[in-house]
């Protein structure tokens, strides 16, 4: 996804909608829906702040975490010649798929 927004390490999601003619998005990597939306760029920069204060003053409120907490698993869907590919390669180097894949993914996006 290309057209994000960063405010206080929060990444907020960037949509037009031609039919309403407006601009909208989401904060990411929460919880919580947090929405925003402008008419112009300047209301959807400011909209997209006072919706990551807003919503960083409720989580201190409540003592809530800011960000989602993720469990370190997830299900990863590719075309089988890839998974057996995958396999295959794993099996010569004597590790796991897993070990293959967390590999692959701190090649690709740095530890």
């Amino acid at each position: 996804m290309k057209n994000l927004m960063r405010h206080k390490g929060f990444v907020g999601s960037v949509h037009y909608s031609p039919e309403d003619d407006l601009f909208h998005g989401r904060v990411e990597g929460i919880d919580d829906l947090v929405s925003f939306e402008g008419r112009s760029v300047v209301e959807l920069k400011k909209s997209f702040k006072e919706a990551v204060e807003d919503y960083h003053k409720l989580c201190q409120k409540a003592g809530k975490d800011l960000y989602k907490s993720y469990g370190g698993t997830f299900n990863v869907r590719v075309a089988p010649e890839l998974h057996k590919r995958a396999v295959r390669k794993a099996i010569s180097e004597g590790i796991s798929l897993n070990r293959l894949v967390r590999r692959a993914l701190e090649k690709e996006i740095g530890t």
